[in-house]
């Protein structure tokens, strides 16, 4: 895995002949791929393909049945979760919740894996929560609940739960399917200045191929639970490998404010 100038990259996640899914039935099926450090990955693939399944494998939420998950060279299942909680934040999809709170006891949250024993949050916690806040302009949402936040509010929270973790790794589950394209653009614009800015690796679940080869550097296509192909959104958004992914003919055009190649309907 080399970078741009030809010196090796760190691998952050690493998936070795990974199978794993609910119960007897496998959804992910020998899968094997690497994630570079500060790389902005896309994880792309047609309904039922795994895409959820895998993420919460690395996670830790779902154990394999075969195979290994290495995260920052560590054997996951070996780590501790306060461990794995310092490397990967995850940013779900938005969910109801059954006990309402504010934006500031959310964005909190994101800084429990810090606490030790019984220990409160302090006053370098509360700096990292104004100044992530600060960035994501929700400084004025702190005593908001979060039950009267728009979708599109609601997301920047729980993005600003998992910067304040403070780990080299986010993850998001589709967390923009619900959102009309302005938010959706604007969280993809966050996200990539994030992954710029400070290095972050990110991993994003979407159905959006268009908005993935835009801000993305890295897709990784993912079909009936193994890895279809991965690279440039250059090397990846083209009618042979789209109709490999998806089983129907889609013409590409490129974007003139990006450079990337993008799906276009007839």
């Amino acid at each position: 895995m080399l970078s741009i100038n030809g010196h090796r990259k760190k691998s952050m996640i690493k998936l070795i002949d990974l199978v794993s899914g609910y119960g007897k039935t496998p959804v992910i099926k020998g899968l094997s791929l690497e994630i570079a450090q500060g790389d902005f990955c896309a994880l792309l693939g047609p309904n039922g393909a795994g895409k959820s399944t895998l993420l919460y494998t690395i996670l830790g939420y779902l154990k394999p049945d075969k195979g290994e998950v290495r995260i920052a060279g560590k054997n996951q299942s070996t780590c501790k979760r306060s461990w794995i909680a310092r490397q990967l934040a995850f940013v779900p999809q938005e969910s109801a919740h059954e006990f309402d709170h504010t934006v500031l006891e959310t964005v909190l949250m994101g800084r429990y894996p810090w606490l030790g024993l019984l220990q409160s949050h302090g006053s370098e916690d509360l700096k990292v929560v104004d100044r992530v806040m600060e960035r994501l302009q929700l400084s004025d949402y702190r005593q908001r609940w979060l039950s009267e936040l728009s979708g599109g509010e609601k997301q920047r929270v729980l993005i600003a739960r998992a910067l304040v973790q403070d780990t080299p790794i986010i993850m998001l589950d589709e967390s923009l399917s619900q959102l009309d394209i302005n938010h959706q653009l604007e969280i993809m614009k966050l996200l990539r200045d994030i992954h710029r800015q400070e290095g972050k690796t990110v991993l994003i679940v979407s159905h959006n191929l268009n908005l993935a080869s835009n801000y993305a550097e890295t897709l990784i296509f993912l079909k009936s639970g193994q890895l279809l192909a991965q690279g440039k959104p250059q090397e990846l958004i083209n009618s042979d490998t789209l109709d490999r992914l998806f089983g129907m003919p889609l013409d590409t055009l490129q974007n003139p404010h990006s450079g990337r190649p993008n799906i276009i309907y007839p």
